[in-house]
């Protein structure tokens, strides 16, 4: 087998990979189109190019994931991480970076491992068959030709649209003394969804609110990329008349509110990953600001203490329906040459994105050496992104998704005591119990990468 492995991209992932690789004794050559072809996002050709923030969120390991995400990679031998922490700027308890220094240090340490060639060039549709070892961490902007090979590989056929995002909240923050589970005309299970109830006067505050919240305006090469007409954000259809959600997504027949009298109008929430532990709301797509999202959205009864696991949006992207393309080590199934890395996997955010990147490049490795490398446990940050991209989440409503704690298996609810835990004991639970699962798991990295 080839000591050869080909990263197509430069960004964050493709970065990570390639210093994975490479710190395992193979020779990598990491492909990056930029200057030859740019894009709409970026504003300089250099690696690892942070486009949109110069924030990688929280760093609080104790008691938020996105940190516990930081610790995991940082003890796996991140790039990103090591070169994030070296360019580290005053940002409370997040970690924010100097965008250039960090890019420049990212690229300088590549370009300087005798085992890395940067070549600049667009790879143009799928890559070579000669190339039998390739990482495409080709991220949200991915080029035309490459988004064409995916689309035929894989069969998906919205690779190019808005990706059209609905508000997704924790099961254990719902208010179950209003809402209730059920399905309409209690078909499949009879109990597939959980259904929140709106009277009419709750209803109509309800439409007003979509129609004069804050909205984000779409950047000027998103402006010609369609919606699709059966995925419209909410408020758009709200504009479309009073009444039309009632007559949709928010349609209250087949249903018997057990707890009141027959609702108006229900927000029903369908279950978003195997667990259990996380819930979409159903037609829920949007392009309201975030802070309007979590003001308008908790209006509706039941959810007016909802923790949201991730806020909604559109924008045009590029992923493939990981749970159903991929393989656990990130592979296509259509082809298992190709692995994919970052947010082509529909992965959302740099810290994610890099961290699946990390963990491609060991798969790569590994393979390449005839090595066993088995994935993170899910109860650590990076094994419970690994599951949600490669099969944890439902294949049939699949969308990006940034870490957080409903992504993990839950803890138990009571302590030795019996004592309910909840809260921030309860986020440390998440995080103690991370720690211990990602021991082993260091081990088998160390065999790869020391």
């Amino acid at each position: 087998m080839t000591r050869t492995v080909h990263v197509i991209g430069g960004g964050l992932a493709g970065s990570e990979s390639a210093w994975q690789l490479a710190r395992a004794g193979l020779t990598v050559v990491l492909h990056e189109m930029r200057p030859v072809r740019t894009t709409a996002a970026h504003q300089t050709d250099g690696l690892a190019e942070l486009v949109c923030s110069n924030s990688l969120r929280s760093d609080d390991a104790d008691y938020n994931a996105v940190g516990l995400l930081h610790e995991e990679m940082r003890k796996a031998g991140s790039l990103i991480l090591a070169m994030a922490d070296a360019h580290k700027v005053p940002a409370g308890g997040a970690l924010a970076v100097d965008r250039d220094g960090f890019s420049q240090a990212v690229q300088a340490a590549l370009c300087a491992h005798p085992l890395i060639t940067l070549q600049r060039e667009e790879v143009a549709g799928l890559p070579p068959a000669d190339w039998d070892s390739v990482i495409i961490a080709t991220g949200p902007l991915t080029s035309a030709a490459m988004a064409e090979g995916l689309r035929g590989l894989t069969g998906e056929a919205s690779l190019a649209f808005f990706d059209a995002i609905a508000p997704i909240v924790t099961k254990e923050s719902i208010d179950f003394s209003k809402a209730w589970f059920q399905s309409r005309y209690d078909k499949g299970t009879g109990s597939d969804y959980i259904n929140c109830p709106l009277s009419k006067d709750q209803y109509y505050a309800f439409i007003d609110g979509l129609i004069a919240g804050d909205k984000v305006e779409f950047h000027d090469w998103e402006k010609d990329t369609p919606y699709f007409e059966g995925c419209l954000p909410i408020e758009v259809m709200a504009e479309r008349g009073r009444d039309t959600l009632a007559f949709g997504p928010m349609k209250p027949v087949g249903l018997t509110d057990p707890n009141g009298p027959k609702p108006f109008a229900v927000v029903q929430l369908r279950q978003d990953n195997a667990l259990g532990t996380l819930y979409n709301l159903v037609g829920f797509q949007t392009k309201l600001r975030h802070g309007e999202q979590a003001r308008i959205f908790r209006s509706i009864p039941g959810l007016e203490q909802a923790e949201f696991a991730r806020l909604g949006g559109l924008h045009r992207n590029t992923f493939v329906n990981g749970p159903k393309v991929l393989d656990g080590s990130l592979r296509l199934k259509a082809e298992p040459r190709l692995r994919l890395a970052g947010q082509v996997t529909g992965c959302e955010g740099y810290v994610e994105s890099a961290a699946i990147g990390l963990l491609a490049g060991l798969f790569a490795a590994a393979e390449a050496l005839g090595r066993d490398m088995p994935p993170p446990s899910p109860l650590t940050a990076l094994g419970a992104l690994l599951a949600h991209v490669t099969g944890g989440a439902m294949a049939e409503t699949y969308q990006p998704m940034n870490i957080n704690f409903g992504l993990f298996p839950p803890p138990p609810e009571r302590d030795d005591n019996g004592r309910r835990v909840k809260g921030r004991d309860r986020k440390k639970l998440y995080s103690s119990r991370a720690r211990e699962a990602l021991l082993p798991w260091l081990q088998a990295v160390a065999g790869i990468a020391p």
